[in-house]
């Protein structure tokens, strides 16, 4: 007899409560157990909890689609409960980081050594000695490692002839390393690496196929530490930032304390009582000037109306947002133009109305902060664009059900 799954309904209320607390699945798996509260919400009830490991598995069942229609449901329902109307509408940007280290020329080259070399003892283990002998390069690798590092350490003026040939050795390394990955791949897909059980077979297969993803990873890092040590080029096309996480982006938002941000961009955009009503992850980093319309858009599809004021910070003006806006319906379009010498533009700057606006979108500088503390949305723990899409996802979620109950508490408080 088979067992019975999870009820969609606990693997959901497990997942929106870890991100509501910003726990790990090990807390959420521990909070849940001991606390009654948390077992009514979640539905577990006296039931057994679920161990962190299943929770991890449900929450990777879980596609960024099926987040979407549940958040596109809490804004109806925040809509039909008079929590939102849908008057006012402000959109900000921010970044959510992958989870890499730092990016470095030499850790990088490192990081896939140390992959290449891991998958190659594992292929070993399987098939023997037969065919290419691996030749372990990890210490050799390491060495180098440290080496570059306390070059760009030393005090004094930086010696490029000694880093250039410590970077040359440790390419000649990793490219015999490379050299010998392509060899176990080729020798597994001839036969010459091979089991007889049916599933050591498989699982020799599933290691090529993680050679085969991580080859081409190791060789464009190559190609770009080769660029920018030896050709001085620092904007080699395609960088790759990150073996485990390629689809990295740099985004520079302007901060003093952290100019450079490796992660995602992602768009807020509110209505009123904090509500999100609309969240995206871009797959490239697009221009704040080029949301704004499609932002109101989506706010008309999803409330049903266009916004009288829209707010937003300078990077999403342009003279042209400003007009489709107000064609739009649009009544008060609260966006500073900086670089304007127009006495008329400046008037209407200071008016009451574009200072209550601005002050206004000041909020969503403060949900972003909150999302960020408070539901984990500084970095995504899960990998990949869809794990990025997944963790945004369930962060507003969680920072909606907040919002939302707590304006319904409030309105109930009224007579």
């Amino acid at each position: 007899m088979a067992r019975l799954g999870a009820p969609a309904e606990v693997v959901l209320r497990l997942l929106v409560l870890k991100h509501v607390r910003n726990w790990s699945y090990q807390v959420l798996e521990r909070e849940v157990r001991a606390n009654l509260v948390y077992r009514d919400f979640t539905r577990v009830g006296g039931g057994k909890t679920p161990d962190a490991k299943t929770i991890g598995r449900w929450g990777l069942a879980v596609d960024p689609d099926t987040i979407r229609q549940i958040h596109d449901r809490m804004v109806q329902i925040a809509q039909q409960q008079g929590v939102t109307q849908g008057r006012r509408m402000r959109v900000d940007t921010t970044v959510v980081e992958t989870n890499i280290h730092h990016p470095t020329d030499s850790t990088l080259l490192g990081d896939g050594v140390r992959v290449l070399i891991r998958t190659m003892k594992k292929i070993t283990a399987i098939a023997g000695l037969v065919g290419t002998k691996l030749r372990d390069r990890s210490w050799s690798v390491k060495l180098r490692l440290f080496e570059i590092a306390r070059i760009a350490r030393a005090k004094g003026p930086l010696n490029h002839a000694k880093l250039k040939e410590s970077y040359r050795k440790l390419l000649n390394t990793t490219s015999r390393v490379v050299g010998q990955a392509k060899r176990f791949s080729g020798e597994i897909a001839e036969g010459v690496k091979r089991s007889r059980g049916i599933l050591k077979q498989l699982a020799l297969k599933g290691l090529r196929l993680q050679l085969e993803a991580m080859l081409p990873l190791v060789r464009q890092v190559m190609r770009q530490t080769r660029e920018r040590i030896f050709r001085g080029n620092t904007r080699a096309e395609g960088k790759l930032l990150s073996v485990f996480e390629p689809s990295t982006e740099i985004i520079r938002k302007g901060k003093a304390g952290k100019p450079n941000e490796f992660g995602k961009m992602v768009k807020l955009q509110e209505a009123e009582n904090q509500i999100v009503i609309d969240y995206d992850v871009y797959d490239q980093r697009p221009s704040d000037s080029e949301l704004l319309i499609p932002a109101i858009e989506t706010h008309e599809a999803k409330l049903g109306r266009t916004p009288r004021l829209v707010a937003a910070d300078a990077g999403f003006y342009s003279a042209r947002n400003e007009a489709a806006a107000k064609a739009r319906g649009v009544k008060r379009v609260c966006i500073p133009n900086r670089s304007t010498k127009s006495a008329e533009c400046k008037r209407e700057q200071k008016k009451r109305w574009f200072r209550n606006g601005q002050k206004w979108r000041t909020g969503c500088e403060g949900r972003i902060s909150v999302v960020k503390r408070r539901h984990g949305l500084d970095r995504c723990r899960y990998k990949g664009s869809i794990g990025m899409k997944r963790w945004v996802g369930l962060g507003v979620v969680a920072d909606n059900l907040i919002n939302i109950g707590r304006a319904m508490e409030n309105q109930s408080r009224q007579p």
